[in-house]
């Protein structure tokens, strides 16, 4: 099995005839999905998404994927094709447009109404649409693409097989094998043999699900369970998180308000957009008188209302945190009020969710969650379905995609299992360049790909270093320490004069210190340093050592000297 090496140096040109796969996110987080594919001199790029943050990325707002590999070479980009609407596939795709306007856009009705919608929040023009549905075949410079239909959280998710003079690769997007969906809308297991029988070169596997055994359960299941909660809360008010853009749960909660006799309002600007889209296109069914404007709530007893609101990953700004912080415009939470949490933790948000959970909870509201009720489930394939998957194609080469390390291991693991052998499975992260050559697939190199950080109106201008910075303000505070230096003697004229915040910002407290800066300084003096930059070392020495030896911290040190 094929494994990526922090040694690797960059890939040498691509051979004649062969297919190169690049990935530039969602391998090693879930998240920042992207792939871009090279043949013949020409480029294809499959999904485009963020990746939200966590909270050692303190005032961040998105990741990004980072575009620098192909900044270069955006005019040989035939097109994006995006596999479903989901933020983490289609939200970083106003981005890459910023830096070529008019990349054609391929993917599912659904898809692309989202997007567009998206893309007019960012002032953004439209470039070419190809809709495609399952069955469908595009060809886009030397590539032939063939849409297959994919069961997922979201309505009209499309699996693709890419058709080069190299080979055939199945990429298959997030996806379930869910035999009861609530659109009668399966996995199209037959093409996926289909493809197989005629040859699959190179199979990209959703691995995020890869360490649970089994099936993943229905989304029927989850009917009873709302019922159930519905008729427990039927004298209370009752909010349901979620995704913004999980129609078919948004469906089941629609479906359960009406039977209880309940209105139904969107909280979060992101929900309200994105289900307008999806009733427009009939993906969504909403009955008559059922609707009403979240700011009529106060027209209507709580007990005959649902809220479903945006927040489920616990996001600082969105509805439900600020529902919990009590600082809401129009919706305050009550003792016996219920709120479910209809979604899954995405990897990393554990905290932030919990936070929110204790929010609500402090205010005496009962949350529910698929901690304690079956009000979730997951929209990736369990081990069970992908064993069947491999089973059925029968790949040439396997490369895992969409996952943590873990997952990526995991699913390997099980393309292992079913005969693939291990020199034909390839186990790659961001970055690590495959080329699929002869039939066979391997690493050949690294591209730098790192994260590319959104901070308000600002794209990439935060750092790593920057976040480090960041993040030691907001755990350990700063001390700032002025000195005024003789310009001719080089000794203290003046000062130390020492302020903090967030930490010991009693000043009293560093009158101990003062006495050492002065004398540190004064011997530097003597040993003819004189170097503003320097002199700022030796502060931050001494009071480096001192916080840390009395007070165990490591706050952030911010030494001036000033020459008079």
């Amino acid at each position: 099995m094929s494994r990526p090496h922090p040694e690797l140096s960059a890939p040498g040109p691509l051979p004649a005839g062969g297919l190169r796969v690049i990935p530039l996110g969602g391998l090693g987080d879930v998240g920042r999905n992207m792939t871009v594919f090279e043949y013949d001199g020409r480029l294809l790029l499959v999904d485009c998404g963020v990746l939200f943050p966590e909270d050692h990325h303190p005032g961040v707002d998105l990741i990004l994927p980072d575009f620098d590999h192909i900044r270069d070479r955006l005019d040989a980009v035939e097109a994006l094709v995006l596999t479903h609407g989901h933020e983490d596939h289609i939200g970083a795709t106003p981005y890459l447009l910023r830096e070529r306007g008019d990349i054609p856009l391929v993917g599912s009705k659904l898809t692309l109404a989202l997007l567009t919608s998206k893309l007019r929040e960012h002032r953004l023009k439209e470039t070419v649409q190809h809709v495609v549905t399952e069955g469908d075949t595009i060809e886009l410079g030397p590539f032939r693409l063939e849409f297959v239909a994919v069961n997922h959280s979201i309505p009209d998710a499309l699996a693709v097989a890419i058709r080069t003079g190299a080979g055939t690769v199945l990429h298959t997007g997030d996806f379930k094998m869910d035999q009861l969906p609530l659109d009668g809308r399966i996995t199209d297991l037959r093409a996926f043999a289909r493809l197989g029988t005629e040859g699959v070169d190179l199979f990209m596997v959703d691995s995020t699900n890869a360490e649970v055994p089994g099936f993943t359960t229905s989304e029927v299941e989850i009917g009873p369970v709302l019922d159930r909660v519905f008729h427990q809360s039927r004298d209370q008010r009752i909010i349901v998180a979620c995704f913004a853009s999980h129609v078919h749960r948004v469906q089941q909660v629609m479906d359960a308000a009406v039977a209880h006799g309940r209105k139904v309002a969107y909280v979060g600007r992101s929900m309200v957009r994105n289900m307008g889209v999806a009733r427009e296109l009939g993906y969504l069914t909403v009955p008559p008188d059922t609707l009403v404007d979240a700011k009529e709530l106060a027209d209507h007893p709580p007990e005959r209302t649902v809220l479903i609101s945006t927040g489920s990953q616990g996001e600082p700004l969105s509805a439900l945190s600020r529902i919990a912080q009590r600082n809401h415009n129009f919706v305050h939470i009550e003792e016996g009020d219920t709120v479910v949490l209809a979604s899954s933790l995405i990897p990393g948000n554990e905290n932030a969710v919990y936070r929110v959970v204790n929010g609500l909870s402090r205010w005496g509201a009962n949350v529910v969650h698929k901690g304690n009720a079956l009000v979730h489930v997951s929209g990736h394939a369990s081990a069970g379905e992908l064993l069947y998957c491999y089973n059925i194609v029968r790949p040439g080469n396997v490369m895992p995609i969409h996952g943590e390390v873990r997952h990526l291991r995991a699913n390997a693991a099980l393309a292992r299992r079913t005969g693939v052998p291990a020199e034909r499975v390839v186990l790659a992260e961001d970055g690590v360049v495959v080329d699929l050559v002869d039939g066979v697939a391997s690493v050949v190199g690294k591209v730098d790909c790192g994260y590319v950080f959104v901070d308000g109106s600002s794209v990439g201008d935060i750092t790593e270093s920057s976040l480090k910075d960041r993040r030691i303000l907001g755990e350990e505070g700063f001390i700032s320490v002025i000195v005024v230096v003789d310009s001719v003697t080089g000794k203290v004229s003046g000062g130390p004069e020492i302020h903090a915040r967030g930490f010991l910002e009693d000043e009293r407290t560093f009158e101990e210190i003062k006495p050492a800066i002065v004398e540190a300084l004064d011997a530097a003096a003597r040993e003819g340093v004189d170097d503003p930059y320097q002199l700022q070392q030796t502060i931050r020495r001494v009071v480096g050592r001192w916080v840390s030896s009395k007070h165990r911290r490591r706050p952030m040190i911010i030494p001036v000297v000033v020459e008079a």
